[in-house]
């Protein structure tokens, strides 16, 4: 395995990681917001509308983490294929240079 598959499998690694770990931060995060919601919810001092709108923004904020992630992880593997089509094509060039020199 070459080094470029190397780093590609390690870049999925971290990828992988960071989204999971994303989605675990954004459960506990919920979980623990609840509790003073549903305290104020059973004193009768706020209804669902507060606590929806908190979860849809924790929502879309870890969303976005997720998103950004993922279009790193597109622009990496996009720089290993082009490494790799890079070393293709000096591999090729210096075929064609020792067949030309012979």
């Amino acid at each position: 395995m070459g080094k470029i598959d190397k780093l590609e499998m390690l870049k999925d690694l971290v990828q992988d990681a960071i989204d999971k770990g994303a989605t675990s931060v954004e459960e506990i995060h919920k979980k623990i917001a609840d509790l003073p919601f549903e305290t104020l919810e059973q004193a009768g001092l706020m209804d669902n509308t507060l606590k929806n709108k908190h979860n849809q923004l924790l929502s879309g904020i870890y969303n976005t983490i997720r998103t950004v992630n993922k279009q790193i992880g597109d622009f990496a593997t996009d720089i290993f294929e082009k490494i790799e089509d890079g070393k293709y094509i000096s591999n090729v060039i210096d075929e064609i240079d020792e067949k030309q020199k012979k």
